[in-house]
């Protein structure tokens, strides 16, 4: 495990305060007993980096039934990133993936010029109570890597590097922080991080990113002398360091990179830098032009009217 940097500046800096740019309170939607928060896109900040879109499922137990299924549906031009911290996942994609994902590991799914995935209860797990808590994430691709080839991946808990210390521990999801890379391979630097907090620990915040941001997923946290509390984001304006200290045990998820090439369009599951391309998907959908969902062949989300 590496050790975290020494927090700098001191807890309580002034300048750390200056550094918030703005607090994003998650819209919340109940689902029959099982809540989902959208923090992304927000009307006060619609990105952080490449970070178009996230959302808190649960903590919930759930019925694991068929009206908990996500259907087969289609994506371009984003990468999803899926992420829980309880509870378990079956994936399946037009690209022959089929994979369950459990807590700690993580599936990277690029859409790129298009693919169409479904996320099933687990079969051992059919119309049982279930315990369900985690994110999902899409990641918006560079312009010039938008029409990628799409692809899946998915990487086990042991193989994210874990920096910690002083009552601190961070798991790296995605892309770089402290001097660590995950092996999840992306398309722009970013960073996308699971951190646990003992009441009283302290987390150095650098300016090796462009764009910030911590969600407070339990507790509560202090930067500069103000309050955080839980499902509260916390987008941070680029410059100096910070430290974030725990109030309370907690746990962070910190999400960010650098700066997207342009503004992104979202209708639906679809995102691209061009609102002609996201016509063009939408009729492919309608018109049955994505592949289909290996394993999942019959079933299929309507696109919207």
């Amino acid at each position: 495990m590496r050790p975290l940097p020494t927090p700098d500046p001191e807890f309580g800096d002034a300048r750390a305060a200056d550094l918030i740019e703005t607090v994003v309170v998650p819209t919340m939607k109940d689902l029959g007993g099982f809540t989902v928060g959208r923090v992304l896109p927000a009307a006060g900040r619609r990105m952080v980096g490449p970070f178009v879109l996230m959302d808190q499922a649960g903590p919930a137990e759930v019925l694991m039934s068929e009206n908990f299924d996500v259907r087969p549906h289609p994506h371009i031009g984003l990468a999803t990133v899926t992420y829980i911290h309880e509870g378990s996942i079956v994936h399946r994609d037009s690209v022959g993936s089929e994979q369950t994902i459990r807590p700690g590991e993580v599936n990277w799914m690029t859409a790129g010029r298009g693919i169409a995935h479904s996320e099933r209860a687990p079969a051992e797990l059919r119309d049982q109570r279930h315990m369900l808590f985690g994110f999902q994430t899409w990641i918006a691709l560079p312009k010039d890597k938008e029409e990628a080839a799409p692809t899946f991946a998915h990487h086990e808990r042991d193989a994210l590097p874990v920096i910690g210390g002083d009552g601190a521990t961070v798991r790296l999801v995605v892309g770089s922080l402290y001097g660590e890379r995950s092996p999840v391979e992306t398309f722009s630097e970013m960073f996308y991080a699971d951190v646990t907090l003992d009441a009283g620990a302290r987390l150095p915040l650098d300016a090796g990113h462009e764009e910030r941001a911590v969600y407070v997923v339990e507790g509560a946290i202090e930067i500069g002398g103000d309050r955080f509390d839980a499902t509260r984001l916390v987008v941070l304006r680029p410059g100096d360091s910070l430290t974030v200290k725990a109030l309370e045990p907690s746990r962070l998820m910190l999400l960010g990179g650098e700066a997207m090439d342009g503004p992104r369009h979202i209708w639906w599951n679809f995102v691209s830098s061009s609102k002609e391309r996201i016509e063009e998907a939408k009729n492919d959908w309608k018109l049955g032009r994505f592949d289909k969902v290996f394993g999942d062949e019959k079933d299929f989300i309507p696109l919207p009217d």
